[in-house]
């Protein structure tokens, strides 16, 4: 699989404190697809993310991206390859003290491998993509929440990466701010990028993806498209997505996985 396209987690397994976050995690992140990891709070998604970009080291397993296993290899070879990644994080993450031009083109700066010019011009680009030229001067406390996630996708976006990662990028967004948001994913998808995202937000999960996992009690249940997890018979993923007045999470044991094509494993 060296020249494997794709971002490929093979038997990944994580723990913190004795507790296990991920157990024998098996997820292939296809190119050109949408995917969204769903999961109650605390399930271990944000985590998934913080393995793929090798921020963290897994207990056990492998996480391979274009077919290169980022566990073996050395630090500048780890930085080529993940620069093939972007994170759009939940709150943003932008810097204060910089503008939005000056945090949109932070990691193009930092690299030092483009003239000034040449920067401000894919800021300028990239910040017409979320229609945010106008705001280029402004700082991110002049910005309102939904604006804050639109320039952190600008920012993503500057290094023209192949995989694009949203961590809950809906959160605490009004309705105009939330339907920004799937315009912007949609378009990225229309022009050929890898999403990732973790949400617990289904309506935009289900505008924008095209494959669907579902991770509880540190295993992956369920993997498919989104007709196959709402006909999942899984009591886990039937409360997820409606839920009742008794929870089904509490106290259950983990079901079979499902896979949509009626095969199953633990």
């Amino acid at each position: 699989m060296a020249d494997e396209r794709g971002i490929r987690m093979t038997q990944l397994s994580y723990s913190v404190g004795g507790r296990q976050i991920l157990d024998r995690f098996d997820l292939f992140l296809e190119p050109g697809v949408n995917r969204t990891i769903l999961g109650k709070s605390g399930a271990g998604k944000t985590t998934i993310l913080k393995l793929l970009l090798g921020l963290i080291p897994p207990d056990s397993g492998s996480v391979a991206i274009d077919g290169a296993t980022i566990g073996g290899l050395g630090e500048s070879e780890l930085i080529r390859v993940r620069k093939k990644i972007a994170i759009v994080f939940q709150g943003g993450a932008l810097f204060d003290s910089m503008t939005v031009g000056e945090n949109v083109g932070y990691r193009l700066f930092e690299e030092g491998t483009l003239s000034e010019a040449e920067i401000e011009r894919i800021v300028l680009e990239k910040l017409g993509f979320v229609g945010l030229e106008d705001s280029i001067n402004l700082y991110p406390a002049e910005l309102s929440g939904g604006m804050k996630k639109r320039v952190a996708i600008a920012r993503a976006l500057a290094a023209d990466p192949d995989y694009v990662f949203f961590d809950e990028p809906t959160t605490g967004l009004d309705p105009i701010g939330v339907y920004n948001i799937r315009h912007l994913m949609l378009r990225l998808q229309a022009e050929g990028k890898t999403t990732l995202m973790v949400t617990h937000d289904l309506e935009t999960a289900f505008a924008v993806s095209q494959r669907f996992s579902f991770l509880h009690d540190a295993r992956l249940i369920f993997e498919g498209t989104e007709a196959e997890l709402r006909q999942a018979d899984l009591p886990e993923i039937c409360e997820f997505l409606a839920p009742s007045d008794r929870s089904l999470f509490r106290g259950r044991p983990l079901s079979v996985a499902y896979h949509g094509n009626g095969r199953g494993d633990r």
